[in-house]
This record gives structure tokens, sequence and C-alpha cells, in this order.
């Protein structure tokens, strides 16, 4: 379960960024496409922030949806598959969206 690993390296970079102040709420953007399950993350959010300043914060979690810039017509197609066709018949697709794992927000008082 790599989401164990995932979620030590986000509450390690929220601590040090939180500068020993308390942090209360959480936000990331996580991709539907990589094989991050947000659920993990969540179950796991809680046993790695016990005893941080991140102890108790909410953890909200944005799921974005995968998107490809077709290289032969130029369209996008919109998609969670990782394997896409585009509508023009074309597989030679470029991901634009939905590989994302970031840490958008953080509250600390």
């Amino acid at each position: 379960m790599h989401e164990l690993s995932i979620t030590r390296n986000i509450v390690a970079i929220v601590s040090e960024q939180a500068q020993g102040s308390r942090v209360t709420r959480v936000a990331l953007e996580i991709g539907r496409l990589p094989a991050v399950m947000p659920d993990a993350i969540r179950f796991c959010f809680d046993v790695c922030s016990r005893g941080t300043s991140l102890e108790g914060a909410h953890l909200e979690i944005t799921e974005t949806s995968g998107c490809f810039l077709c290289k032969n017509c130029f369209s996008e197609k919109k998609t969670d598959e990782f394997f896409a066709r585009c509508e023009c018949g074309s597989t030679d697709l470029e991901c634009i969206a939905g590989k994302e794992l970031r840490i958008k927000e953080m509250e600390v008082v």
C-alpha cells in the first residue's frame, strides 16, 4: 500500500511548512488517473498525523478528472481511463490533467 508512504510525506511536508503551528485543515488535489486511492489516504492520514501538529486536522480531498490532448487533431478528451482513444481514432494522446497529487492548502492556528 503505497498510500502510507505518500501520506507520511504529505504529513512531513505540511508539518515543515507549519513551522510548529497547529494545523487544522489540509486540502489535497488527487487526480483520478494515478493509482492513488483517496480513501486509503484518508485512513492513513489519521494514523500518520498522530503525535504531530496535524493531529485532529480535517483532511479535504478533491479528485480531478483526466484530460488528454490528441496530438493528431488537437482536441481534448476528458476521461478517467489512462488508455484512451480520441474521436478521430488516434491513440497518440498526451495527458494534460488527472495525474495530480498536490497539497493545495493548509490552515494553521
